[in-house]
C-alpha cells in the first residue's frame, strides 16, 4: 500500500471570504466570476472598501482545498506549496497540518509574504476572486519531493500553477516523475481564466499523446473554452483526444464523467445555493478519494457530486470533517 493517496501540488494561498452586494464589484471594476491576479496595494485597497460579512480565514488554494477533502474523508494526503515565515504562513502552516494534510512546509520557510485570496460571494452564490499570490508565485519544483512523491497512488497538479514560469516548471516536472514511476496524474483546469490567457501553459503542463493525463478536473465553461466548442457533450468529445478519463462539472444539473470507456451523467442533490466557492475543488478531492479506494467512477461521481451540493448551501470553500463523513456513509457505505 502506498504512503499517500494523492500528492498535490499548487499555490498556497490563505482565504479571506466577504459577502457583497454586485454593485461593489462594479464600483471596484472587478471582473465578476472570475479569479483576477492583483499585486498586494489593489488587493488592500479592495480589503479597506469592504463593509460586507466576513467570514473566517483558512488556508486555501484549490489543489490545497482538495487535498483537506481527502483527509476529511480518511484518505491520505501531502500538499506541496509555499508560503512564507510570517504570521499569515505560520497561520496557513497550522491549519493545514491540523486537517490532516502532510506537507512539505514543516522545512525552513523564507522570507517574504504569503499569498491571500479574497473571495468576493454574491447572492447569487457566484464567487469573485482577486489574488496576491506573494511567496506562491516563486513555487517551483525545489518544493516537490520526489521521495514522498514516489510513494502516492495519484499526483494532482492545479491549473492555477500555469500563471508562473516556475509552477508551470513544477507542473511540468511533477508530471514527469509520475510517469517515470508509474504514478497516476490528474489535472484541473482551475479557473476559466487560465484557460482563456494560458491555454498554452496548460497544454504543457498536461503533456502529449505518448503519456496522457490519467483525469482532467473542469468545468463546463472550462472545457468549452479549452475546446473552442460551445456545446459541452462537443467539448467532451475533443477532450477525450488528450486525456484518458475526466469529469465535467455542469454546476445544479451534476457532472459528465467519461470512465475510458462511456460516459456517465451523474445527478446532483438539488439544493439552494449560497456560494459556489470551492465547490470544484471539494468535487476533484472526494472523486479522487473514492477512486483510490476502490470504487468506481460512478460511485465517485455521486460522492463528488453529493459533497459539492452540500458545500454551496453554506459559506466557506470546505465542509466540517463530521459533514463529509456523512455524506461519504450515505454515498459509499
Amino acid at each position: 500500500m502506498k504512503k499517500y493517496n494523492v500528492y498535490g501540488i499548487g499555490n498556497a494561498l490563505v482565504d479571506m471570504e466577504f459577502e457583497v452586494e454586485p454593485h461593489f464589484l462594479s464600483q471596484m471594476q472587478i471582473a465578476k466570476g472570475m479569479m483576477t491576479l492583483v499585486d498586494e496595494k489593489r488587493q488592500l485597497e479592495l480589503v479597506n472598501a469592504l463593509h460586507g460579512t466576513r467570514h473566517k480565514r483558512c488556508c486555501g488554494g484549490s489543489a490545497a482545498n482538495s487535498m483537506i477533502a481527502i483527509s476529511q474523508l480518511g484518505g491520505r494526503s501531502f500538499y506541496s506549496c509555499k508560503v512564507a515565515s510570517d504570521e499569515t504562513g505560520d497561520f496557513y502552516f497550522s491549519d493545514l497540518v491540523n486537517n490532516g494534510v502532510t506537507t512539505n512546509l514543516c522545512d525552513k520557510r523564507t522570507q517574504g509574504t504569503t499569498g491571500k485570496c479574497l473571495v468576493l460571494i454574491t447572492p447569487d452564490a457566484d464567487r469573485t476572486m482577486n489574488t496576491h499570490l506573494g511567496i506562491t508565485s516563486e513555487f517551483s519544483k525545489t518544493e516537490i519531493i520526489e521521495d514522498e512523491l514516489v510513494q502516492s497512488e495519484f499526483v494532482y497538479i492545479e491549473g492555477y500553477l500555469a500563471a508562473s514560469a516556475s509552477g508551470k516548471e513544477a507542473a511540468i516536472y511533477a508530471r514527469e516523475l509520475a510517469h517515470k514511476h508509474k504514478i497516476k496524474t490528474a489535472l484541473t483546469f482551475s479557473d476559466v481564466n487560465m484557460v482563456t490567457y494560458f491555454k498554452q501553459n496548460l497544454i504543457e503542463m498536461m503533456g502529449n499523446h505518448l503519456a496522457p493525463i490519467d483525469i482532467l478536473f473542469c468545468n463546463q465553461d472550462e472545457a468549452c473554452a479549452f475546446t473552442g466548442h460551445t456545446n459541452v457533450d462537443e467539448a467532451a468529445k475533443e477532450l477525450k483526444k488528450i486525456c484518458k478519463t475526466f469529469a465535467i462539472t455542469l454546476g445544479a444539473k451534476g457532472a459528465l464523467v467519461f470512465t475510458g470507456e462511456r460516459e456517465i451523467d451523474v445527478l446532483t442533490p438539488t439544493v439552494m445555493a449560497v456560494d459556489t466557492n470551492g465547490a470544484g475543488d471539494l468535487f476533484a478531492g472526494g472523486f479522487l478519494y473514492a477512486l483510490t479506494h476502490g470504487y468506481s467512477y460512478s460511485s465517485a461521481g455521486r460522492l463528488a457530486c453529493s459533497l459539492a451540493s452540500l458545500l454551496v448551501t453554506q459559506f466557506g470553500a470546505r465542509l466540517e470533517k463530521e459533514q463529509a463523513l456523512k455524506i461519504k456513509k450515505i454515498i459509499l457505505e
